[in-house]
C-alpha cells in the first residue's frame, strides 16, 4: 500500500492526526511523521496525543513516498516558515502524488503557492487566504481537487475527509 509522509510539528490538532493516521494505517498504510528532528516527541496543542518523529527533514525526500498528509492546528503555521518543508510540500504537488491537508494544513500550500486554479477548503480564518493564493475555495466538509487534493475544514470533518483520502490512496 501506500507510504505517507506526514510533515508535522508541536500544537498539531490532535485527532486531526490521530484519526485519519488510525484510518490510513487500518488500511495497511504506511504513516511516517517528519519534523526537523528524528526522535523528538512532539505533543498535540489538546495535550491528548504524543508522537516520535520518525524522520527528520533532512533524511528523506519526496520522492521516498507516495503521499503526503499534513494535519492542522498550529503545527503548519510553525512549519511553513522552513524552506525545506516548503519545498517539500511543492515537489508532491509538482509531482501530482496525493496530498491530504484538514483545517491549517492547507498554510503549507499556501506558502508553497500551490494552490492556484485550485479547489479546496480550509478552516474558516485562513480561507481568504486561500482564494488569495488563487484556490477557488468553497465552505463544506471536503473537497477533492483534480484527483490529487483532499483538503477539509475542521474535526467535524474527520470521517469524510478520511473516507475521500482512503479512496485516492486506493
Amino acid at each position: 500500500m501506500s507510504k505517507i509522509a506526514c510533515v508535522i510539528t508541536d500544537y498539531f490538532e490532535d485527532v486531526e492526526y490521530t484519526e485519519p493516521a488510525k484510518a490510513f494505517k487500518d488500511a495497511s498504510h504506511q504513516v511516517v511523521t517528519i519534523e526537523k528532528e528524528k526522535g523528538k516527541q512532539i505533543t498535540g496543542k489538546q495535550g491528548d496525543a504524543t508522537i516520535i518523529i520518525d524522520q527528520s527533514i533532512d533524511d528523506v525526500k519526496p520522492s521516498d513516498f507516495d503521499a503526503l498528509f499534513i494535519p492542522g492546528g498550529f503545527s503548519p503555521d510553525s512549519l511553513r516558515g522552513d524552506d525545506r518543508f516548503v519545498d517539500f510540500v511543492k515537489s508532491f504537488m509538482d509531482d501530482k502524488k496525493p496530498v491530504l491537508a484538514i483545517c491549517h494544513g492547507p498554510q503549507l500550500l499556501l506558502t508553497a503557492k500551490k494552490l492556484e486554479g485550485r479547489i479546496a477548503t480550509g478552516f474558516k480564518s485562513i480561507m481568504v487566504d486561500m482564494a488569495y493564493a488563487g484556490a477557488t475555495v468553497k465552505d463544506q466538509e471536503v473537497v477533492v481537487s483534480e484527483n490529487q487534493l483532499v483538503t477539509s475544514r475542521m474535526p467535524d470533518d474527520i470521517p469524510a475527509f478520511n473516507k475521500e483520502a482512503l479512496k485516492l490512496l486506493a
